[in-house]
């Protein structure tokens, strides 16, 4: 059985089809239809709803944690413990809240089917927010599509409903619904079981490695960002399912003098501000990694884990020296992260194997990355590309170049790499480089790139990478879209 709040209500469920997705659930099960579905794969931000877990902030006084997530690609399992809002939860005793009222008055819905959703993201962006931010209001939309273009109204919208924000149902009844949380949070292992599906819910990673080893054929459900893919949009059938959400270890960042660990359930916006410390550039780009609600699912060791050869993390997780720990059952073993990836979605796991943590070194202050892509936000790399040299004196001393969307894999560029080292870091050098990345790579032409445009951009970046280091203050880095 699993258990969560549907706004205020105690819900408990068990024998739920585990491949049945919270939009639908909404929908089908419960009546409440306000939730759209625009695309079923987690580009336009119709179906957005809001999740609060229980969360302890910096100064160790417990809260509830509001965040904004895109339902087509949630799996109703995913909620135990937790507290569901929906657009419907929004309105209390015939008034409109804040939010929607800002919309109504800004003049920010039109034809109204993404309505639903832009109020969701901005009633968790109120939640997150003190006083008016555009850049957080972006960041928060970027994830919303409107049809008919009508972003100028929202963002109005966005400044009123965060300006001297009134309270709200859900700041007076926080105490309640702390402690409802409380009561519901899970104490053993959680199962929604419909006779010829399952998904389990283990609370430890000795838990989850006695179940991987039960049930090997088992999917490993995260954020679901990916795997989501595979019943909304292929319509295929998920037998057994293992969700490692409620993990706690495996969603912790240690860091230690000379790296950092994290848990490989860790949500990607939890990443960011200690990638960002460390590395300007890794945090950079995450904000463009697709979009807030799917960085407030995707994790970054389903990042790694699915082996997509154009993954935004890889590349420059390769390029910083990374490594991964494997575990299965009570066995474990460090992996460079280099040598995970075998081929085109094939790695080096073994059956019952999964990943625990990502370990990325620290002291690399020559660490560049950069995204193409045909926009901004929310969209796919053409090309990514992550430089880290190493330099004495004006000459390579060590190089790891690593690029995706370039091969079937995330991979170094190891002839460039062989020109580079023991190397003077001039433009002459770059170029020899650059010509060098053509044994390296024969990337593949689609709808995102031709081939001859990812070679040329891989080039291109390095270029731009050894100006950037020979004038810093231009810096427009993981900024660049085609």
């Amino acid at each position: 059985m699993i258990q969560f709040l549907l706004n205020q209500e105690l819900r408990s469920e068990h024998a739920l089809d585990p491949n049945l997705t919270v939009l639908n659930y909404l929908r089908e099960h419960v009546g409440k239809s306000g939730t759209k579905e625009g695309c079923a794969s987690g580009d336009c931000g119709a179906c957005t709803v809001v999740v609060g877990e229980l969360h302890r902030n910096d100064q160790g006084v417990e809260q509830i944690r509001y965040r904004s997530l895109n339902s087509c690609l949630t799996f109703v399992s995913s909620l135990h413990g937790k507290q569901l809002i929906s657009v419907e939860d929004l309105k209390h005793q015939g008034q409109l809240h804040s939010v929607q009222q800002a919309m109504v008055e800004c003049h920010g819905s039109q034809c109204g089917f993404c309505t639903p959703g832009f109020v969701m993201s901005l009633f968790a962006l109120q939640k997150n927010s003190d006083a008016p931010d555009t850049q957080k209001a972006h960041e928060a939309l970027a994830g919303n599509l409107c049809r008919c273009t009508g972003y100028r109204p929202i963002l109005a919208a966005a400044e009123q409903a965060c300006c001297n924000k009134p309270q709200d149902q859900f700041d007076s009844r926080e105490a309640q619904t702390i402690a409802q949380l409380k009561a519901i949070a899970p104490t053993q292992t959680g199962e929604l079981n419909s006779g010829d599906k399952r998904c389990l819910v283990p609370l430890t990673v000795v838990d989850l490695a006695d179940l991987y080893d039960a049930y090997p054929q088992a999917r490993l459900l995260a954020g679901g960002t990916d795997l989501a893919l595979e019943v909304t949009q292929f319509h295929r059938t998920l037998p057994v399912m293992i969700y490692v959400g409620n993990i706690e270890e495996m969603k912790r960042i240690e860091s230690f003098d000379d790296r950092l660990e994290i848990g490989a359930a860790t949500a990607l916006s939890d990443c960011y501000t200690a990638l960002h410390h460390e590395y300007p550039d890794f945090g950079d780009l995450l904000h463009r990694f697709a979009s807030l609600q799917i960085r407030n699912q995707g994790t970054l060791g389903g990042n790694i884990g699915n082996a997509s050869p154009i993954g935004d993390s890889p590349p420059l997780l390769i390029a910083l020296g990374a490594q991964i720990v494997l575990c299965k059952g009570q066995t474990r073993r460090t992996l460079a992260l280099e040598d995970y990836f075998i081929d085109y979605r094939v790695t080096a796991r073994q059956d019952s194997e999964f990943i625990e943590k990502i370990i990325v070194p620290k002291g690399h202050s020559l660490f560049r990355a950069y995204k193409v892509s045909k926009r901004l936000d929310d969209d796919i790399s053409a090309v990514c590309a992550a430089f880290n040299l190493k330099l004495d004196n004006g000459v390579i001393s060590e190089a790891r170049v690593a690029f995706g969307g370039m091969a079937a894999t995330p991979k170094r560029a190891r002839h460039c790499e062989t020109v580079l080292v023991g190397a003077t870091w001039n433009a002459a050098t770059v170029e020899k480089a650059c010509a060098a990345l053509a044994e390296d790579f024969t990337p593949l032409s689609d709808f995102r790139a031709s081939k001859e445009y990812r070679l040329l951009s891989a080039q291109n970046l390095l270029r731009k990478y050894f100006i950037e280091l020979q004038t810093p203050h231009i810096e427009t880095r993981v900024t660049a879209y085609v």
